[in-house]
């Protein structure tokens, strides 16, 4: 689905990525761990076509490296960033049909987002600059969803939000998964991370560390220690 092979990137003259691979197939989860500065967040911006980049970004077959950020997204990929991006003065629903697929409903329509988070159908008239921070990070998702994305990619989601809300979350990234969407998830809790991911990646000065299984990472003490505890 997603193969990043040999991927560099800069912000003006700062070098920050250095030489990363990875891979994201069909219905998985992966998460990438890692310190803040580490370049996780910089990685998702680098595959959007946000910042200067070099290497190779292999979607569904084809090199995105060099395109802008609208055809990224034509081509399949969806970004949720960090900053939980809403229209607040448009209500819920609008924000959803502003998310919608160009000519029309994709493999999800308004009522199964609904069924995702019922909230936002009980809601869907509430301007978006009301809800809570866990509302707007669900509703972020949902639109992004709803473009019809083969893959999505997702900064740091639970960021701030109360336990049942980060719990929420996880369950619904794993519910899209299932549909067969493909994710790549940064995520700075450990514990959400290795529950719903099917691999990982750790990284350190903008190089991948570390792959392989939660279960592996667990098993890896050094690796944890190294780059992943404070």
């Amino acid at each position: 689905m997603l193969g990043i092979r040999d991927l560099e990137a800069w912000y003006g003259k700062s070098h920050i990525l250095h030489g990363v691979t990875l891979d994201v197939r069909r219905g998985e989860i992966v998460s990438l761990l890692g310190r803040n500065g580490a370049g996780r967040s910089t990685l998702l911006k680098a595959v959007m076509g946000a910042i200067r980049t070099t290497g190779r970004v292999d979607f569904a077959g084809t090199d995105l490296v060099g395109r802008k950020p609208h055809q990224i997204a034509h081509a399949g990929i969806g970004y949720v960033p960090e900053s939980r991006d809403v229209f607040p003065e448009l209500t819920v629903r609008e924000n959803l049909i502003l998310g919608l697929k160009p000519g029309g409903e994709g493999r999800w329509s308004l009522e199964e987002i609904y069924d995702l988070f019922p909230v936002l159908r009980t809601r869907a008239d509430t301007r978006a600059g009301a809800l809570s921070g866990g509302e707007q990070q669900m509703l972020t998702i949902c639109r992004t969803l709803i473009g019809d994305p083969e893959l999505i990619m997702v900064d740091e989601p639970t960021e701030g939000l109360a336990p049942k809300m980060v719990a929420a979350i996880g369950t619904l990234l794993e519910r899209i998964a299932a549909r067969g969407v493909s994710i790549l998830l940064v995520e700075q809790k450990l514990v959400i991370a290795l529950d719903i991911s099917h691999r990982v990646y750790v990284m350190g000065h903008g190089e991948i560390v570390f792959e392989g299984t939660p279960a592996a990472l667990m098993q890896s003490a050094e690796v944890r220690a190294e780059w992943l505890e404070v």
